[in-house]
């Protein structure tokens, strides 16, 4: 019967840590900390692979205290802003792909694809669009959200997004609700129009939500 085979011999002076690895762990330990991702495995497997690639990993800036990863938050749906706003249509695989990377859930999914007639390629504005009114109980909050995910002022700033954009996404939701009139649309934007010439063109929630503006939802 043969001998079994002796397990390697290692000291110290043999072990060679690369040097980058400690920086590495501790970046990816915050990281986690902070998304708190439903499935560590997966989502560990897709933050080394963006990594690699040299693309945006899925973390969020900052810790949800509400937040299972298991269902959507703002900070997730930011992380995959972060992801896929590189391109104005995204796959819907390459959707489905990132979504399931954060544990969300699959039925809210269907419903955001199904309300916004996405099939094979998604306009990744109006997704992201439809996905913050999932989260808010009227229009006014959810647009609040949308320029906090799309503007380029710090966090806790005014959240100004540039005035087309806001209109372009502002119209595209009125209209998916169907209860709000071309002419009430209008009316927010014949107002906004003033406050947008005199900020440089740039829109945020303390315009849109001021007690003289028409209410964005009618």
């Amino acid at each position: 019967m043969p001998l079994p085979a002796k397990e390697p011999m290692y000291c110290a002076e043999q072990i060679k840590i690369p040097p980058a690895l400690p920086d590495i762990l501790k970046q990816f330990t915050k990281a986690a900390i902070r998304t708190q991702p439903g499935d560590l495995l997966s989502w560990s497997a897709a933050y080394f692979d963006a990594l690699s690639a040299g693309k945006a990993p899925p973390v969020k800036n900052r810790f949800e205290a509400t937040s299972e990863g298991k269902h959507i938050t703002p900070g997730l749906l930011s992380v995959l802003h972060k992801q896929l706003r590189a391109e104005a249509t995204v796959p819907i695989n390459d959707l489905k792909t990132k979504w399931t990377q954060l544990s969300l859930p699959s039925d809210r999914l269907e419903e955001i694809l199904t309300l916004g007639n996405f099939v094979a390629d998604v306009n990744w504005l109006n997704f992201l669009s439809l996905a913050c009114t999932s989260l808010e109980s009227n229009l006014s909050d959810a647009v609040t959200l949308l320029c906090k995910i799309l503007t380029r002022d710090p966090e806790g700033g005014p959240a100004r997004i540039e005035y087309d954009l806001f209109k372009q996404l502002y119209t595209y939701l009125a209209e998916v609700d169907g209860n709000i009139t071309q002419e009430h649309i209008e009316s927010v934007l014949a107002y906004l129009d003033n406050d947008a010439a005199k900020n440089e063109n740039m829109i945020g929630p303390a315009h849109f939500t001021h007690a003289f503006c028409p209410k964005l939802s009618g």
